[in-house]
């Protein structure tokens, strides 16, 4: 009787955690799919609240004023080689970075740590760092973005907590007796076996350059340069400007529709890439809160 009453117990508990994690999943998709209706939807429908589970007065007016924008191609193009080539950059400083953090033999190295721990919360504002970057010549050059997103000190302790947690002295002791120096440890030893925040490191890195556009806006003039971000950005205030320029009524209602649609347009383009590429990569976002978890 008393296995009977805990089976049912389990059963009970089991249901109840299935619903909540039911609700929370539909909360935060929800969002989500509403924006993919709305985008295509009649936005007379949208406002007054007739979209709710699928789309009303189907219509591609926004995608078709979003698409026929030729800049969208320049714009996607630039984003993959700022994403591809500062998250090169990026591995190349951050890795070896927290591997050389991580050892104990460093000197200095709670010294080093808390001055780039200090850099997290204090910097030295948008018009110094502006005057730096234009007194080097890298002003309104593809390499500026690539540059300024290339390290995060958020990321660093992450891999030096890696390190610490993964790399023993042990190991490194062994490699030292057989005659193998530091270098060709780190290359050889640390770094295979280091895959999973490595991993980590290309997901979070790229994904802050695809969403990156406040240094681009800053520091970019050519629109030929412009990720895809102030692409999307320029589209949605042109469509805005377009709306408040029409004066013969219809036309404007026109507008207004399409206005509109663009919103959610604009954010379909922009984050489809991402959307698609997260379930295949979700199992290394994990492992890098949990990476974070730990103390090191």
């Amino acid at each position: 009787m008393k296995k009977r009453m805990k089976f049912n117990s389990d059963t009970v508990f089991d249901i109840v955690v299935a619903v909540i994690i039911l609700a929370v999943t539909l909360i935060i998709l929800y969002p989500l799919y509403f924006v993919v209706i709305a985008s295509i939807s009649d936005p007379a429908m949208v406002a007054s609240g007739n979209v709710i589970l699928r789309p009303r007065g189907i219509n591609y007016d926004g995608y078709w004023y979003i698409f026929r924008d030729n800049r969208i191609i320049s714009g996607y193009q630039n984003t993959i080689i700022y994403a591809l080539f500062g998250t090169i950059l990026a591995l190349l400083i951050t890795i070896p970075a927290g591997y050389a953090l991580s050892r104990k033999d460093l000197p200095f190295r709670n010294a080093l740590m808390k001055i780039t721990l200090f850099t997290k919360f204090f910097s030295g504002g948008l018009i110094p760092t502006y005057l730096v970057v234009n007194s080097i010549h890298l002003v309104n050059t593809r390499a500026i973005i690539i540059i300024l997103g290339s390290f995060s000190v958020f990321n660093l302790i992450l891999c030096r907590t890696f390190f610490v947690n993964t790399m023993s002295d042990e190991l490194r002791e062994a490699a030292e007796v057989d005659g193998c120096p530091t270098f060709t440890f780190f290359c050889r030893i640390v770094l295979p076996l280091s895959g999973s925040i490595i991993a980590i490191m290309v997901l979070y890195y790229a994904v802050a350059y695809w969403n990156s556009f406040f240094n681009a806006l800053i520091y970019l003039s050519d629109a030929d340069k412009y990720p895809l971000q102030m692409i999307m950005r320029d589209i949605l205030i042109t469509g805005q400007a377009l709306q408040a320029d029409v004066s013969d009524p219809e036309a404007y209602e026109q507008m207004l529709r399409i206005a509109q649609s663009i919103k959610y347009g604009v954010i379909i383009v922009s984050s489809l890439p991402v959307l698609i590429l997260y379930p295949f990569v979700q199992k290394h976002f994990v492992k890098g809160i949990m990476i974070g978890s730990l103390k090191g």
